[in-house]
C-alpha cells in the first residue's frame, strides 16, 4: 500500500506531457494537491481532462514528466498496481455492469482490495443506503442517480486514499447532485480521503471543492483556491 510522504504534496504531477502518435495532447502540466482535500480539474470538452486522468490512472503512459503519490514515483506503475495501492476511480458514464446485481457490481471491486478485505465494507451501504435496499436488483434497473451512487460505491469498496471522479454530476437530478457533493465532503472530513474531480458544473465546484485548475488545449491556464474562480475566468475558459 502507498505510504504517506512528509512535507510533500499528496499528489504531485510535474511536467506531464502526452501525445497520441504525432498529436500532442498534454503540454507540460504541473499540478499538485494536498492530502484530505478536494481538487477539481475544469475545462470545455476536448481540452485534455480525461486524457490527464488516464495518465494518472496508468491507462496511458506519459511521454514526459512524472507523477508522485504520497512521495512515491508512480509514473511507470501499471493500472492494477495503482488500483491495489490506493486509487479509486469513477469513470464518466458510470460504466456499471447492467446485468449484474448491485451487490455483484460492488463485489467486482474486491479484486483490487486487500486479501484481508474481501467483504463489501459496511460504510458503502451506510454512505448510500439505497444500494443496500436494492442490492439484489440488477444495475441496469436503477435510475441514473442510483447508478452513479453505485459507481461511487464500487470505487469505495477498495478503501481508496485517492478517489478520482470523472464528471460525477453529468445527467444527474439536482437532489442527487447535492447528495453526492455532501458525500464527497464527508469522505474528506470524516474518512480522511483525498478527492480529485473532473467537473464542469461551476456551482458544484465552488460549493464542494477546495482548489481548482482550468485546462485549455492541454495546458493549465488558471489554478488556485476556489475563491479565485471568478467571473472572468469562467467566461474566458468555461462558458460555451
Amino acid at each position: 500500500m502507498i505510504s504517506e510522504g512528509k512535507d510533500l504534496p499528496f499528489l504531485n504531477i510535474q511536467g506531464l506531457e502526452f501525445a497520441y502518435g504525432e498529436v500532442k495532447v498534454l503540454h507540460g502540466l504541473d499540478f499538485h494537491m494536498d492530502e484530505k482535500s478536494v481538487a477539481c480539474v475544469m475545462g470545455r470538452n476536448g481540452v485534455g481532462k480525461t486524457t490527464l486522468l488516464r495518465n494518472l490512472l496508468g491507462l496511458e503512459k506519459p511521454t514526459a514528466g512524472s507523477i508522485h503519490l504520497a512521495g512515491h514515483d508512480i509514473t511507470e506503475s501499471e493500472p492494477f498496481v495503482r488500483a491495489t495501492s490506493g486509487f479509486g476511480y469513477v469513470p464518466q458514464g458510470r460504466q456499471i455492469f447492467p446485468l449484474l446485481t448491485v451487490e455483484e457490481n460492488l463485489s467486482v471491486a474486491l479484486s483490487a482490495a486487500g486479501v484481508d478485505q474481501q467483504l463489501i465494507p459496511p460504510s458503502v451501504y451506510e454512505t448510500f443506503p439505497v444500494l443496500y435496499d436494492m442490492r439484489k436488483r440488477r444495475g441496469g434497473d436503477l435510475s441514473g442517480g442510483q447508478q452513479q451512487q453505485l459507481a461511487i460505491g464500487r470505487a469505495l469498496v477498495t478503501r481508496p486514499k485517492l478517489l478520482v471522479l470523472d464528471e460525477p454530476t453529468e445527467g444527474i437530478q439536482p437532489n442527487i447532485i447535492t447528495m453526492i457533493g455532501e458525500v464527497i465532503r464527508n469522505l474528506v472530513e470524516e474518512h480522511n480521503m483525498t478527492i480529485l474531480l473532473v467537473e464542469q458544473y461551476v456551482d458544484f465546484v465552488k460549493k464542494y471543492a477546495d482548489t481548482f485548475a482550468v485546462m485549455n488545449r492541454g495546458r493549465f491556464v488558471a489554478q488556485g483556491a476556489v475563491s479565485g474562480l471568478d467571473v472572468r475566468t469562467i467566461n474566458k475558459h468555461l462558458s460555451i
